[in-house]
């Protein structure tokens, strides 16, 4: 069962926020509770995405966290078109982890999952090969094995990624145990709901990261997690896999943009949606 966490107090304070201008010294502006702005299109462009097991919640992380593997690694991967992150269970006990050697999960639209037991500096040469290697294809038979969704709540980064991402988590969890409890078959174990560092766009907060699929949102709320939970569930009871440009996006009004898709691709997927969404409406 995934543990629960108790929700800690605010990092963001009060809704004000006080800067300088040429005409007032000091000018209070309320910060919107959410971001109100277009979201598709986000995403940067990228091929697979890495994330490395750690022992803690990244809600423990300083600002800038890394370690001597995450530095290489990012630095190689960013060749290659590779995002590297962190990745965190509270039901899983990651043993014998320490920053000079990590464990890792691999995500790539062609090779769909890749699990990596052990990475240090002195093997990654032939680590990055077995990525390069995977992202070429074929697909891996764990790919449809389980679904991942992380939120990132590395409040330090930024306050909203703390306690926006935090509230979402914790509903996330809430919500599988729900639809566990209701629909007990063979997919509920198949969902890992997780935590992640910093993902970029704090003011897309909560942010979340849909795997193997590949898919990323944006302002999700605590009541939208039933929603995704839910969906979920029926993806996995389908079989999951990585999402291409001919699959329709998740949750239209949180999607911010997909893995393997270029920026402009993922725009494109969005309008051609956007429109026939806005058709059926009106029809």
């Amino acid at each position: 069962m995934l543990s629960r966490h108790i929700i800690p107090r605010s990092r963001c304070g009060n809704s004000f926020r006080t800067f300088s201008s040429s005409k007032t010294a000091h000018t209070k502006a309320r910060i919107p509770e959410y971001y109100e702005g277009r979201l598709e299109g986000t995403v940067p462009d990228h091929i697979c995405y890495i994330l490395l097991h750690v022992s803690r919640s990244p809600e423990t992380f300083p600002s800038v966290y890394h370690t001597p593997v995450s530095r290489e690694m990012h630095l190689r991967a960013k060749r290659w078109g590779g995002l590297v992150n962190f990745s965190w269970f509270a039901d899983r006990l990651e043993e014998g982890m320490h920053e000079h050697s990590q464990s890792a999960t691999v995500f790539s639209p062609m090779g769909g999952k890749l699990e990596i037991p052990h990475i240090s500096l002195e093997n990654l040469d032939r680590v990055e090969e077995a990525i390069q290697s995977h992202l070429k294809g074929p697909r891996t038979s764990s790919t449809a094995q389980d679904m991942h969704i992380y939120v990132c709540t590395h409040g330090a980064r930024d306050c909203r990624c703390g306690d926006r991402g935090r509230e979402v988590y914790l509903a996330l969890v809430e919500a599988a145990e729900k639809e566990r409890a209701t629909n007990p078959d063979g997919v509920a174990t198949s969902l890992k709901i997780g935590e992640v560092g910093h993902v970029g766009g704090h003011k897309y907060a909560a942010n979340l990261l849909v795997f193997p699929q590949g898919e990323w949102l944006g302002i999700v709320k605590p009541e939208d997690a039933p929603s995704i939970i839910k969906q979920a569930y029926e993806a996995l009871r389908r079989g999951v896999e990585p999402l291409d440009a001919s699959t329709p996006p998740w949750f239209l009004s949180n999607w911010r943009g997909r893995m393997g898709l270029s920026k402009e691709e993922q725009q494109e997927l969005w309008t051609k949606y956007a429109r026939q969404d806005l058709v059926q409406h009106h029809s």
